[in-house]
C-alpha cells in the first residue's frame, strides 16, 4: 500500500503541474494562493514592527518633552550656584557614544527584567533625549521676556499659572522643534534598540537589519518598501509641525531682534 501511494504521488504532481501550464489563469491563482500565507506573515511583522517603533519612539519623546521643560523652567527662572556646571554634567550623559554603555547597560537590564520590554527601552530613550530636551527648551525660556511673567505675578497669578498660562503658549515653537528633533534621533536609533530589546520590541531599523542579515537572499523590493513606510510617520509629523519649526528656527534671533530695536528706540524728552 505505502509503495503504491509513493508511485502516485509523483504522478499526481505531474498532472498538476501539466494542468496549471496549459491554463496560465490558474497557474496565477495557484501561484497567488501558495504565496498568500507568506505576504500575510511580512505583512503582520511590519505591522508590529512599525507599532513598535511608535509606541517606543513617541512614548520615550513625550516624557522627555514633559520632564525636560519642566528641569529647563528651573535652570531658565531659578538658577541654582554652579548652575553651568549642573547643565554641564547633564549634557554629559548625551555626550558619551552609546557603544561605551551597551556593556553596563546591558548587564543592568539583564538584572533588572527590563531587557527585551517597552518599559525599558522608553526609559533608555527619555534618558537619552532628556539633555536634549533640557538644553533646547532652556534657550527658549531664556530668550522670554520678564516683564510678562512679573505682571501676572503681580496680579496674584501662582508660579504653576505663570508657567501653564504665561510661559508655555510662548514657548510652543521650541516644544514643536524639540519634539521634531527628538523623535528623528529615536526613530532612527538602532545599536540600543538591537541589543535591548526583544523579539515583541523590535523596531523598524532592527528589523530590516535582520532582513538583511538572513540566509536566504535579500528581498530588495519588500525592504524598499518597508523603508518607505518607515519614512511616512516622520514625514508627517515634520509636515504637520513645519510652521512651529521655522518660529523655533528663528525665535531667538527675532527676540534678539526686537530688544536691540527696544534699546535702540529714543526716549521721548518730558519738558517741563
Amino acid at each position: 500500500m505505502d509503495r503504491t501511494h509513493c508511485v502516485q504521488e509523483p504522478a499526481r504532481h505531474s498532472q498538476l503541474d501539466a494542468r496549471l501550464h496549459a491554463d496560465p489563469g490558474q497557474l496565477r491563482q495557484h501561484l497567488r494562493a501558495r504565496a498568500l500565507p507568506g505576504r500575510r506573515a511580512d505583512r503582520d511583522r511590519v505591522r508590529a514592527l512599525l507599532r513598535d517603533s511608535i509606541v517606543v519612539s513617541g512614548a520615550s519623546v513625550g516624557l522627555a518633552l514633559i520632564l525636560g521643560t519642566g528641569a529647563a523652567y528651573g535652570f531658565s527662572r531659578w538658577p541654582l550656584k554652579g548652575n553651568d556646571t549642573y547643565l554641564l554634567v547633564v549634557l554629559t550623559a548625551r555626550m558619551l557614544p552609546p557603544i561605551v554603555l551597551i556593556i553596563p547597560l546591558f548587564v543592568i537590564f539583564r538584572m533588572t527584567g527590563l531587557a527585551g520590554s517597552y518599559l525599558g527601552i522608553i526609559l533608555l530613550y527619555t534618558a537619552f533625549n532628556l539633555p536634549f530636551a533640557i538644553w533646547m527648551m532652556k534657550s527658549f525660556f531664556d530668550d522670554l521676556p520678564r516683564e510678562v511673567e512679573d505682571a501676572a505675578r503681580t496680579d496674584g497669578s501662582s508660579e504653576w499659572r505663570v508657567f501653564f498660562r504665561v510661559c508655555l503658549p510662548q514657548v510652543k515653537a521650541g516644544i514643536a522643534a524639540t519634539a521634531t528633533l527628538g523623535l528623528i534621533l529615536t526613530w532612527n536609533e538602532f545599536l540600543m534598540a538591537l541589543l535591548l530589546t526583544g523579539p515583541e520590541t523590535r523596531t523598524v531599523p532592527v528589523g530590516m537589519g535582520a532582513s538583511l542579515g538572513s540566509g536566504s537572499g535579500v528581498d530588495w523590493g519588500r525592504l524598499a518598501a518597508i523603508e518607505t513606510l518607515f519614512l511616512i510617520p516622520v514625514v508627517l509629523v515634520t509636515f504637520v509641525l513645519q510652521n512651529q519649526l521655522l518660529r523655533g528656527v528663528t525665535f531667538g534671533t527675532i527676540t534678539q531682534g526686537r530688544r536691540v530695536a527696544l534699546a535702540r528706540k529714543p526716549h521721548p524728552v518730558m519738558v517741563g
